[in-house]
C-alpha cells in the first residue's frame, strides 16, 4: 500500500428538499385544505478518525465527495426523506484545512473522533406550515437550502509514541522489525526506508506503546535535502525520541565519524525545522553492538553521552542484545514524559 500524507478534497453536503404546494382532493370533500408536506434535509458530511485507516491515498483517485440531497415534499403531509450523511473514514492524525485561506478545521487525534465537515441544507417548509387563520390556503412553500460546500485539505502527521530517528542505515527499520510486528524493508544502502512504519511494542512491565521508524535524516533535511523534509512532522506528535546511531557511522567522504557529531548534527535539523522537536524528550540508543569484537569501545562512547546527561543504551538488533532494556528504557521514559 502506498503511504500517501497530504491531498485535496472538495466536499458538499446535501441540499434540502423543497417544501411541497398541495391542496387536499378527496370525494365528498370538496374544499379540503392545504396539505403539503416539508421537504427532507439534506445529508451531512462526516469524518471519523480510522486507526484502521493509515494512509491518504484513496483521496487521490477521489478528490469529489457529496452527501445525498433531500426528498421533497409532498401531498397529504408527506415529509421529503433526509438525505443520508457520507462518513468519512481518515488516518488517526490528520489535519483539515480549509482552503484557500489553509486555516485548520479540525485535527482527528483520537481513534472514532467525529466532526461534521459539512452541514446538510434545510428542507424546506410546505404551504400546510404556512396556513393561519387568516391565510387558510396558502400557495406558496420554501425551497429547500444548499448544503455547505468547500475545498480542504488533508494532511496526515502519524501519532506514534516513540519516534526513531538518525542518519540512514542507523539500524532503525532492523530495530522496528524485531520489537515489534511490523515489516519493513531492510537493506544495507542509503534511505532504505522511504516510507513511516509504524509497530506495536511490549516492555517487559507489560506496559504497550506504538513506535515510528521515520526514514533516515541527513544534514540540511530541515532544507529539503535527503527525505527528511518530508517526514520530519511525522515525530512533531510522538512523545519521545530515540536517537539511534551506528558507532560505525562515516561520512562522504568514508571517514569515520563522531557519535556525539552525529547526535548534534541531527538535532540541529529538528531545531532547525521546529521547535517542537527541539523539546522533545530523547534517549540514544548505540546500535549494532554485534560488529564490536571489544565492548569497551562501546562502553566508552555510552559515558561520553551520560556525561552530557544523555540516557544511553547499546543494542543489537541481530543478536536481541539490549533490546528487553531498551523497552523498559522507553517505557518508563514515557511515564516520566506523560506525569511530567
Amino acid at each position: 500500500m502506498k503511504f500517501v500524507d497530504q491531498a485535496k478534497i472538495e466536499v458538499s453536503a446535501g441540499k434540502g428538499g423543497a417544501g411541497s404546494v398541495h391542496f387536499r382532493r378527496e370525494k365528498f370533500i370538496p374544499e379540503g385544505g392545504p396539505d403539503g408536506g416539508n421537504g427532507g434535509a439534506g445529508g451531512s458530511v462526516i469524518l471519523k478518525a480510522d486507526r484502521n485507516i493509515h494512509t491518504l491515498l484513496d483521496f487521490h483517485f477521489k478528490p469529489k465527495w457529496a452527501a445525498q440531497d433531500g426528498a421533497n415534499g409532498s401531498g397529504s403531509r408527506k415529509d421529503g426523506k433526509s438525505g443520508e450523511d457520507l462518513l468519512i473514514k481518515l488516518p488517526v492524525g490528520t489535519e483539515i484545512y480549509k482552503q484557500p485561506d489553509n486555516e485548520l478545521v479540525v485535527d482527528l487525534r483520537e481513534d472514532g473522533q467525529e466532526f461534521i465537515l459539512a452541514k446538510g441544507g434545510r428542507g424546506g417548509k410546505g404551504n400546510d406550515f404556512f396556513k393561519t387563520s387568516t391565510n387558510q390556503a396558502p400557495r406558496h412553500a420554501q425551497p429547500g437550502e444548499p448544503g455547505e460546500a468547500a475545498e480542504f485539505k488533508l494532511s496526515l502527521k502519524l501519532v506514534a509514541d516513540v519516534g526513531l530517528i538518525g542518519f540512514p542505515n542507523a539500524g532503525k527499520s532492523t530495530l522496528i522489525s524485531r520489537i515489534s510486528a511490523a515489516t519493513p524493508k531492510i537493506a544495507d544502502y542509503p534511505f532504505t526506508t522511504l516510507t513511516p512504519n509504524l509497530g506495536v511494542a511490549q516492555a517487559k512491565d507489560g506496559r504497550s506503546f506504538v513506535v515510528a521508524d521515520i526514514p533516515g535524516l541527513i544534514p540540511g533535511a530541515h532544507e529539503g535535502k535527503g527525505l527528511g523534509i518530508k517526514f520530519l512532522k511525522h515525530i512533531e506528535r510522538t512523545k519521545v525520541l530515540a536517537h539511534l546511531i551506528d558507532p560505525n557511522q562515516v561520512d562522504d567522504a568514508g571517514e569515520s565519524m563522531d557519535p556525539l557529531k552525529c547526535y548534534d548534527l541531527i538535532n540541529h535539523e529538528l531545531e532547525s525545522f521546529s521547535s517542537i522537536l527541539a523539546k522533545k524528550k530523547q534517549i540514544v540508543v548505540l546500535t549494532k553492538a554485534d560488529t564490536f569484537a571489544d565492548s569497551s569501545d562501546l562502553t566508552e562512547i555510552q559515558k561520553r553521552f551520560e556525561k552530557r546527561k544523555i540516557s544511553c543504551y547499546i543494542i543489537s538488533s541481530a543478536s536481541g542484545v539490549g533490546l528487553p532494556d531498551l523497552l523498559l528504557g522507553f517505557s518508563k521514559l514515557l511515564t516520566s514524559t506523560e506525569n511530567s
